[in-house]
């Protein structure tokens, strides 16, 4: 005694249930709160929340940082 299962039927219905179900969870997600921009919320996490961003001339500290481990090459080395 056999089962004839006629897969691809049973896979299309399932994949289109699945996808529905993602589709609704994803909807609510992102209508819980649309004044959060970030959605991982990193940003509200308590050891963040007293520090504020890189203003606009951070840049130099990174050119300071590349200078000052070229003088230490050019010192080593010549």
């Amino acid at each position: 005694m056999g089962i004839i299962v006629n897969k691809e039927n049973n896979n299309d219905e399932l994949s289109r249930r699945i996808n529905a179900d993602l589709r609704a969870k994803a909807m609510e997600t992102v209508n819980v709160d649309e004044s959060v921009s970030d959605p991982d919320l990193a940003e509200d996490a308590e050891y963040l929340r007293d520090l504020k961003k890189t203003g606009r001339f951070g840049w130099v500290w990174a050119v300071l940082i590349i200078l000052a481990a070229l003088s230490m090459v050019s010192i080593v080395f010549f």
